[in-house]
């Protein structure tokens, strides 16, 4: 993210720079482009183990099938089922993905094959 802004503020606080205030459309713009990330530890659960990257996240979590399908609005057998395939319905993986705070992409990663 080495994009130019043009319009900032340094605030500075005993000589050191603490914040950078930027203008509101200039913040929009720059994490609208923020990259989805997955931490190592979720690639190595899922590699370690043969999970997909739902089941390392939920695991990573702390989160039991129940309590996120209760915060995605889907049954509980719906997540077992995601969990154990590789067919995905969008719509179910937005649910699941915001229940968990994160984007669609790192659900997903062709690269381990799930």
């Amino acid at each position: 993210m080495n994009e130019r802004i043009d319009k900032y503020q340094i605030i500075k606080y005993r000589g050191k720079p603490l914040y950078v205030l930027v203008p509101y459309d200039e913040f929009l713009r720059l994490i609208e482009k923020e990259e989805a990330t997955i931490p190592h530890e979720v690639v190595g659960l899922a590699i370690k183990n043969g999970w997909n990257l739902l089941k390392a996240w939920r695991k990573y979590l702390g989160l039991t099938q129940k309590e996120l399908a209760k915060r995605a609005g889907v049954t509980q057998a719906a997540i077992s089922q995601l969990e154990r395939s590789e067919n995905h319905r969008t719509e179910t993986l937005e649910k699941i993905a915001k229940a968990m705070g994160l984007k669609v992409e790192q659900l997903i990663d062709e690269d381990l094959g799930h």
